[in-house]
């Protein structure tokens, strides 16, 4: 019985996600914007300091699994915390976080 439950219940979990959270969970790669969410996408109330964002559907979300430092100098003139840049990642929307699992920075053009 408590296997019956637990399949019924991770059923109506799955089937619960809005269609925001089922497209960014897509486990082939996307191209999004990223920046210090603060710094560039006016995310001030939510945290203190600089931390890594990403834009989803016009909605930017703090990112889990890489850090602002990971990919170079956040205050340099190309840096997160100066200019928006493009990544390709893949990941998911959990609990109004994007969890990243790749993130490849592109190159500026």
């Amino acid at each position: 019985m408590k296997k019956v439950f637990l399949i019924l219940a991770f059923m109506l979990g799955a089937t619960s996600m809005n269609a925001q959270e089922k497209k960014a969970a897509a486990k082939e790669p996307v191209i999004v914007e990223v920046a210090c969410g603060q710094c560039m996408f006016g995310m001030k109330e939510i945290k203190k300091g600089c931390d890594l964002a990403a834009m989803v559907d016009g909605k930017p979300y703090f990112v889990e699994g890489t850090k602002l430092d990971d990919h170079g100098d956040a205050h340099a003139a190309d840096g997160f915390c100066s200019a928006v840049r493009k990544a390709e990642v893949v990941g998911e929307l959990k609990n109004n976080v994007f969890v990243v699992t790749e993130f490849k920075l592109l190159p500026r053009k």
